[in-house]
């Protein structure tokens, strides 16, 4: 495995376009890690500080979820350094898109990332850049549909990613109209922790949870863990946190996403940061979700963990470990050794599947549909990796070589 990753990370990518914006300091790169299946896909970023790096590790990762979401197209990703708190944000975007456009009608399909809204950017501005939707790149690319059926497809396509949830086991107030886009990516990251212990033995119910980060991933995978009967004894955040070592009940699980501040926990009685990043970690829990940014788990974090009964980690982040490596450094590959590490191409892979789901010709467009499409998506994959290694350990490892062998 070890061989095919290094032969998979010090591939050169096929394109690498760079954009200087002509009014602000705001510079971006969209890397297409390769043209497989015709067409590469992956959504923007925006963050101050951001490098072609970045976007790179982010295409390869992209390329390697593809494998699990499908469609089995190429790995991409568009990223801007700029902050996006700066009021000339959207001005930045438009010039963007615009200078992307071309890679957008033929064969590169973007949507929403860090810092960069699918629905209320993403979606209207390349629309005004003469882009039919984000996704066409994709279709033209991979697809090759006719005209008609692309008209069709895309339609799918639109109506279904920004639809409102109307089925209350999915959203947990169908008069705020919470969408698939918005709920679809935590969902999946509490369904691998069902399809894990379905497969390799034991329940949910009454088991605890640790979730980092409480924005739209963060949220709705502690929503659908305690759906689930998890009980959830530590949330920590950027603003602070919240430990319940008898866990929170679901009522209080709903009101907290109900209550958040857009992408941040909020609660009276919250804990500073300082605090609960010092006391989360050994409070004794056996499932961890980490669902906020990238790179941010120390080898002493997960050491306490594991030290306190951590059974399976769940990632809604992409790449969470504090590494250097693209993928797999050593802190990702000593946790893979001691306990179930579901990586991120399978467990967060949510909404690059309802994208892959829309694109199909004539689907079904419920709740029930939508969703259990992106759950059976992970239960096939965890299956593949206990029919290769039925261990509880070296599941990651086992991830990677299904995924590469599919690559090179």
């Amino acid at each position: 495995m070890k061989e095919l990753l290094k032969k998979y990370e010090n591939k050169a990518p096929e394109i690498v376009f760079n954009w200087k914006d002509s009014e602000t300091d705001a510079e971006g790169w969209v890397v297409i890690n390769s043209l497989r299946g015709g067409a590469a896909g992956g959504g923007t970023r925006m963050r101050k500080g951001l490098d072609m790096n970045e976007v790179l590790s982010l295409a390869k990762t992209m390329e390697i979820k593809f494998t699990v979401s499908g469609p089995p197209i190429g790995g991409a990703k568009s990223g801007i350094n700029f902050d996006p708190h700066d009021p000339r944000k959207k001005g930045v975007l438009e010039r963007w898109y615009k200078a992307v456009s071309p890679l957008l009608k033929s064969y590169y399909g973007t949507g929403g990332d860090l810092n960069v809204d699918e629905i209320h950017e993403v979606i209207p501005i390349t629309e005004e850049s003469g882009v039919w939707h984000p996704q066409e790149g994709v279709f033209n690319g991979h697809f090759k549909p006719t005209e008609a059926d692309k008209i069709n497809r895309i339609g799918q396509l639109r109506q279904g990613v920004i639809k409102v949830i109307e089925n209350p086991i999915y959203s947990p107030d169908v008069r705020r109209k919470y969408t698939v886009a918005d709920m679809i990516t935590g969902f999946g990251v509490a369904e691998a922790v069902k399809h894990f212990y379905d497969i390799y033995g034991g329940e949910v119910i009454g088991k605890r949870a640790v979730i980092q980060g409480f924005g739209n991933v963060g949220a709705a995978a502690a929503y659908y863990l305690s759906q689930m009967g998890a009980k959830i004894v530590g949330i920590i955040d950027i603003a602070g946190g919240l430990i319940n070592e008898e866990g929170f009940s679901f009522e209080e699980i709903k009101t907290l996403f109900l209550a958040k501040n857009g992408n941040t926990l909020k609660a009276d009685d919250l804990i500073p940061f300082e605090e609960i990043n010092k006391r989360i970690w050994e409070i004794q829990t056996e499932i961890f979700a980490p669902c906020a940014a990238s790179r941010l788990i120390t080898r002493d974090q997960i050491d306490e963990m594991i030290g306190s009964g951590l059974e399976v980690i769940s990632c809604g982040a992409n790449v969470p470990f504090a590494d250097k490596e693209i993928f797999f450094g050593p802190i990702m590959e000593q946790t893979d050794t001691r306990v179930s590490l579901i990586p991120d191409f399978i467990s967060n892979c949510g909404m690059a599947r309802v994208f892959a789901y829309f694109m199909e010709r004539r689907v079904q467009m419920t709740d029930e549909a939508i969703f259990n499409d992106t759950s059976n998506r992970i239960k096939e994959a965890i299956e593949r990796i206990h029919n290769k290694n039925n261990s509880k350990t070296g599941i990651s490892a086992t991830a990677f070589e299904i995924a590469l062998n599919q690559l090179i």
